[in-house]
């Protein structure tokens, strides 16, 4: 499932982008282009804004909450998605992109000296080049998942 959030929910986004969740995050104001975005790339928009015109053919989801926990809950209970922690952080919260493996190698001089030494297993982004391994956030995000589930 594609999505596209409008400029009021730029945490939202992230956090779907480490859920796994292909979105894409519209910072324009302009309404007629978001609404063309999601047409050609066949995205659910998700949106607070009450005005935003309904179409055919394009399906909205009105965020009503205010907390991120919340707002979460609320995408996947209208979507009806289950989580699949396969899918946490398979993609870059920066640009939304797939993460790839990188070799260990190919990044000693890339993140700190220490996450060197006490990681095995990198991922990159192949459009911006960040790198990603797995820290404490990772506990963390389950944490907050497990918050959302009750």
């Amino acid at each position: 499932m594609k999505l596209l959030l409008t400029r009021e929910l730029g945490r939202l986004a992230k956090w779907l982008r480490i859920l796994g969740f292909d979105t894409e995050y519209f910072k324009e104001a302009n309404i007629s282009s978001l609404i063309i975005q999601a047409l050609r790339e066949n995205r659910v928009i998700i949106t607070r804004n009450h005005r935003l015109p309904r179409s055919a053919g394009l399906r909205i989801v009105l965020i009503k909450e205010e907390k991120l926990k919340e707002q979460l809950r609320e995408v996947l209970k209208a979507l009806e998605i289950s989580l699949d922690s396969v899918l946490m952080f398979s993609r870059c919260i920066i640009c939304n992109e797939e993460l790839v493996e990188i070799a260990k190698d190919q990044i000693k001089d890339r993140v700190p000296e220490y996450v060197f030494n006490t990681q095995k297993d990198f991922i990159s982004c192949p459009k911006c080049e960040r790198i990603y391994w797995q820290g404490t956030h990772w506990g963390n995000v389950e944490t907050i998942l497990k918050e959302i589930a009750q």
